[in-house]
């Protein structure tokens, strides 16, 4: 750990949406995590009792009344715990933990995150997860922001897409304003190494949801290329 950083200098921020069924186990791995002082849970217009049973859990709720998008509830996590970073006086911002909601109990292994950063040895973590799961044609838009950082930055991470990321304050506050929904983390990436900020991967044992076939996922998916082709063509 960094000096002048102490137990409980990492904040996790969990963008959630219709997670009813998760969330609760999510938060409650994630607050058990060393160095995790604070949870926060941004409720992205859900429709189920995601809000609810995150607060249940222990985590700090904020809720959007409509849908924004993943940065939408990404900034308004951060923008959070800056306010509870003034509130305490602290010296030091906390660190910024991204997780998602669907991790479930897997969320108690994303510790090697975190690790990195609180040693002063990366300004920004990118999970790579030691198992897989189904893509469903996910594979169309890893490709494409892949290709997309590669030809940026001349690197290539290997999950491009995987919203499991531990950044400093700094890091985070020189990445804004934030790329437009989906295409958040191939943005962060380009952005973040073109400004000289060290970035490195990490593997761990986490494991989300399997993406679907269905015609919600397929439209999801295409959302997800439309973001993340509007982030590379803006930072060509």
């Amino acid at each position: 750990m960094s000096a002048g950083f102490q137990a409980g200098d990492v904040a996790v921020v969990i963008p959630a949406r219709d997670e009813a069924d998760r969330i609760a186990a999510t938060v409650t791995a994630a607050a058990g995590l060393d160095g995790v002082g604070l949870v926060v849970v941004v409720d992205d217009g859900s429709r189920d009792g995601t809000g609810g049973l995150a607060r249940g859990a222990g985590a700090v709720v904020l809720r959007h009344t409509r849908n924004r998008g993943k940065a939408a509830a990404m900034q308004s996590g951060a923008n959070a715990v800056g306010l509870v970073d003034q509130r305490e006086r602290r010296e030091q911002p906390r660190h910024l933990l991204f997780l998602d909601a669907d991790l479930g109990e897997s969320a108690a292994h994303a510790g090697p995150l975190a690790a990195p950063v609180l040693a002063g040895q990366a300004d920004m973590t990118i999970a790579v997860f030691a198992a897989t799961v189904k893509l469903g044609g996910h594979g169309l838009v890893v490709g494409l922001s892949g290709a997309g950082i590669r030809r940026a930055v001349g690197w290539q991470p290997a999950q491009p897409l995987n919203g499991q990321r531990c950044l400093t304050r700094a890091a985070f506050e020189a990445a804004r304003p934030l790329a437009r929904g989906w295409g958040v983390e191939t943005a962060l990436t380009i952005d973040l190494l073109r400004l000289g900020f060290r970035v490195t991967e990490v593997e761990v044992d986490l494991a989300h949801r399997a993406t679907g076939t269905g015609l919600g996922a397929q439209l999801h998916r295409a959302h997800q290329l439309t973001d993340v082709a509007r982030a590379l063509a803006a930072r060509r």
